[in-house]
């Protein structure tokens, strides 16, 4: 079918300018160099906040290598400790840095008045799962340990991310309560990629889902290099690589979650929201209608009003900090 007549008018001139081959290990290099360049102009809107930037390496659990964070910090000296918002990039699993993400990171700094931290976590295929997950929850802990020093409070620790990285964030908050892990005070998921079920040969795909930016052969080579040597449908894939898996959802943090009515992710997405909402998880799901993949990178009016809604949503479970 096709859809572009069910696109809003103001994101129709942003598909130009979006790749247009399908992902594959013959143009995964065209993808992370646009993301590379992406990320170097992102960069440069710091200025325009009032914000400080720094680099961080960690110690990674189990060899001697370390794991790049990106922090972000209101320029403002705190008079008490503030909240921590850990955020995870997408990019397919495959490709991209925290740095893509420079603009909306430093909004949410300046605007929730919390400290950012944003891994740099290991890439698809050379490192498939659980490497990713693994430098999210190495990241949540040392967040978790370093809280004095960070001058945060270890009680209102939040997960944000988008497609890949929403991926992340949710089977972040999985994997921590499964191992009794530091708490999460709530998981805000974009457009999230939740499960690998959702590929070229499943039954009864939507008509009007994943024509554009994100597709599904898009979707089952990245599918494919994460769960390696595992196939996407196989049996017993994890929840922590997929978290549409999971049996239990109950005891999980509330839920923001963000879709495009016409993103590929958007069945498997309103799935998960009604099996959180059935678990008795508080969800507060937003479809925007006429909506693709990664529309919020535009600067369609949908786009920042789309923005301005997280930043609302996430600014009510950041309260004030207490002495």
């Amino acid at each position: 079918m096709n859809t572009l007549p069910l696109v809003l008018p103001e994101l129709r001139p942003a598909l130009d300018i979006f790749p247009s081959a399908d992902l594959s290990s013959e143009t995964l290099p065209a993808l992370r160099s646009a993301l590379e360049d992406r990320a170097a102009q992102a960069f440069q809107t710091a200025e325009d906040f009032r914000v400080t930037l720094e680099q961080r390496h960690i110690p990674a659990d189990g060899d001697e290598r370390t794991l790049r964070l990106l922090t972000i910090r209101p320029t403002q000296t705190a008079s008490s400790p503030r909240p921590v918002l850990l955020h995870l990039h997408g990019g397919g699993h495959c490709a991209g840095r925290p740095e893509q993400n420079t603009g909306d990171l430093c909004r949410f700094a300046q605007e929730l008045n919390c400290l950012v931290i944003s891994p740099d976590y290991r890439l698809t295929p050379e490192t498939p799962f659980p490497g990713g997950i693994e430098d999210a929850y190495t990241t949540l802990c040392w967040i978790h340990d370093n809280a004095e020093t960070l001058n945060i409070r270890r009680d209102q620790i939040g997960v944000t991310g988008e497609s890949a990285g929403g991926n992340l964030a949710a089977a972040l908050c999985l994997l921590a309560r499964d191992r009794h892990g530091p708490a999460i005070l709530f998981q805000n998921l974009i457009y999230p990629m939740l499960d690998d079920r959702t590929v070229n040969d499943a039954p009864n795909p939507s008509p009007t889902a994943g024509e554009f930016v994100w597709t599904r052969a898009s979707n089952t080579y990245a599918w494919d290099i994460l769960l390696t040597p595992s196939r996407p449908g196989d049996e017993n894939i994890s929840p922590y690589a997929a978290p549409a898996r999971a049996t239990d959802l109950s005891g999980l943090p509330p839920t923001i979650m963000t879709v495009g009515a016409l993103d590929l992710f958007l069945e498997e997405d309103l799935l998960y929201a009604q099996r959180l909402i059935r678990s008795g998880v508080f969800v507060e799901l937003d479809v925007v209608p006429g909506a693709y993949h990664a529309f919020d990178v535009t600067d369609a009016p949908i786009a920042k009003q789309t923005l301005e809604r997280r930043i609302t949503s996430m600014r009510r479970f950041f309260s004030p900090s207490e002495d």
